[in-house]
């Protein structure tokens, strides 16, 4: 039972949404009871769940990515980097070239990404690049 409060602690931060709406579907039962009063049912229910639910849904959603296509979401938005993507998509340089050549620019690049590992990125670049090599020539 070691595992217990992570799941709890998991599903009150992902599934907070289904929470809050049986809490106030709880508290709009509970509401007439409390107060003796009929129309505080509906009246709380319509404030959580048509108010305050979707308010703080849209408080809490993440935002999305400035881009938008998704398709090299880790690679680094460089404008070099960008070039020569566009010349090996053209055409205008070979894979080896293109190999070289990014080789070359990984091992400049500046201190923001130093701590990132090298392989990776290249191997993400050349999955990019390859994608959109299928795109152009389609």
């Amino acid at each position: 039972m070691t595992g217990l409060p992570r799941r709890i602690a998991w599903n009150v931060r992902h599934r907070w949404r289904r929470i809050f709406a049986v809490l106030v579907v709880g508290g709009g039962v509970a509401a007439p009871l409390v107060t003796g009063l009929w129309w505080s049912l509906p009246l709380v229910w319509f404030f959580g769940l048509f108010v305050a639910l979707p308010v703080l849904h849209t408080l809490t959603k993440p935002l999305p990515d400035e881009d938008g296509d998704g398709d090299d979401a880790g690679a680094p938005d460089d404008p070099a980097l960008r070039a020569l993507r566009e010349r090996y998509a053209r055409g205008d340089i070979d894979e080896r070239e293109f190999e070289r050549k990014l080789d070359r620019l990984l091992e400049t690049e500046d201190a923001e990404t130093v701590d990132r590992d090298a392989e990776d990125i290249a191997e993400r670049v050349r999955d990019g690049l390859r994608r959109e090599v299928e795109r152009v020539r389609e």
